[in-house]
C-alpha cells in the first residue's frame, strides 16, 4: 500500500504548499512514484504549483521528475450543491486510484477546517504541520498563559488530530507519525525564537508529535512557484549556479526529508 502523508494546518500561509511540493519532489527523485491531491478545491495552490511544472517541462524541453496529480472530477469547489458526502467519497475513490500504482501519496489539505479534511488526517500515516516561527501560529496547536507562557492545553487542531487518531485506532491500522515543522525560523528577536522553541518542546511531549527543522523564509521559494520549480531542479534546467543561500535551503530539504523518516527512504540527491 502506498504510503499517505497528509499535510494540515486550519491556519493559511504556514508554508504547507511549498514543503508538500519539495518533499513529492524529493521523492520523485529518489525514484519513487508519487500522486497528489490537493483538497483546497478552490485555491489548489499545490495544484497549481504541479501544473505550472508540467507547463515549464513542456514549454522548455527538459527532463523533469513529475508526480500523477489527481482530479476529484466529481467536486466542483463552487458548486453549493456539492456537499461533505460527495466530496468524502471522491477522495476517497481517488486515494484507492493512486494507491494501486505508487509509493507515496502527498495530500495537501485547505487552510481551514472541514470534513474532507478530518478524513485526510485520519487516513494519514505520516502528518505534517508547517507552522511559522510564532505564538499566532502555536495558538492553533495549544493554549498557553500570557504570562509564563507555560501550555494550558490542546487547541483546536490538535484536538482534530487527536480525533483522527482515534478514529485512526478503531480500524486497526497504525499510528499516525505528526511532525510539526518550524518555517521561517528568523535569526533576529532570539528571546521569542526560544520561547517558541520551548513551548513546543512542552507541547510535543504532552500530546505526541515529532518536531522538525523546518524552511526558513527565502524569497527564492516564492520566486520558483511561476515555474513550477523546486531548488531541487535548480542544477537541471540552465539556471546560474546556486548562491549559498540557495544551497543553504537545498540543505533544509535533505534535513527535513531526512527528519520524516519515511519508510524505504535515504536521501540521495
Amino acid at each position: 500500500m502506498a504510503h499517505i502523508i497528509v499535510f494540515g494546518n486550519e491556519k493559511g500561509g504556514s508554508g504547507k504548499s511549498t514543503t508538500a511540493m519539495h518533499i513529492l519532489t524529493a521523492l520523485l527523485r529518489c525514484d519513487f512514484k508519487v500522486g497528489v491531491v490537493d483538497l483546497d478545491l478552490r485555491q489548489r495552490t499545490l495544484g497549481r504549483y504541479i501544473e505550472n511544472r508540467r507547463e515549464y517541462v513542456s514549454k522548455n524541453n527538459v527532463a523533469l521528475p513529475l508526480p500523477q496529480l489527481a482530479k476529484m472530477v466529481s467536486v466542483d469547489a463552487n458548486d453549493a450543491h456539492s456537499g461533505d458526502e460527495t466530496k468524502l467519497i471522491a477522495f476517497q475513490e481517488v486515494i484507492l486510484t493512486l494507491d494501486e500504482a505508487h509509493d507515496f501519496i502527498v495530500v495537501d489539505c485547505a487552510g481551514s477546517h472541514s470534513a474532507l479534511a478530518e478524513l485526510a488526517h485520519a487516513m494519514a500515516d505520516t502528518l505534517v504541520t508547517p507552522m511559522n516561527d510564532s505564538f499566532v501560529d502555536f495558538d492553533l496547536l495549544a493554549r498557553i498563559d500570557p504570562q509564563t507562557t507555560a501550555v494550558l492545553g490542546p487547541s483546536v487542531y490538535s484536538e482534530m488530530v487527536w480525533e483522527a487518531r482515534k478514529a485512526r485506532a478503531q480500524t486497526g491500522a497504525p499510528s499516525i507519525d505528526w511532525v510539526v515543522t518550524r518555517n521561517r525560523v528568523g535569526a533576529q528577536n532570539m528571546h521569542n525564537k526560544r520561547k517558541v522553541g520551548m513551548a513546543l518542546k512542552d507541547l510535543s511531549r504532552r500530546i505526541g508529535f515529532r518536531l522538525a527543522s523546518g524552511f526558513s523564509d527565502r524569497v527564492v521559494f516564492r520566486e520558483l512557484f511561476p515555474h513550477g520549480l523546486t531548488l531541487l531542479d535548480i542544477k537541471d534546467v540552465g539556471g546560474a549556479p546556486l548562491s549559498i543561500s540557495n544551497v543553504a535551503a537545498r540543505q533544509e530539504v535533505r534535513s527535513l526529508l531526512a527528519e520524516l523518516q519515511l519508510p524505504g527512504v535515504t536521501v540521495t540527491f
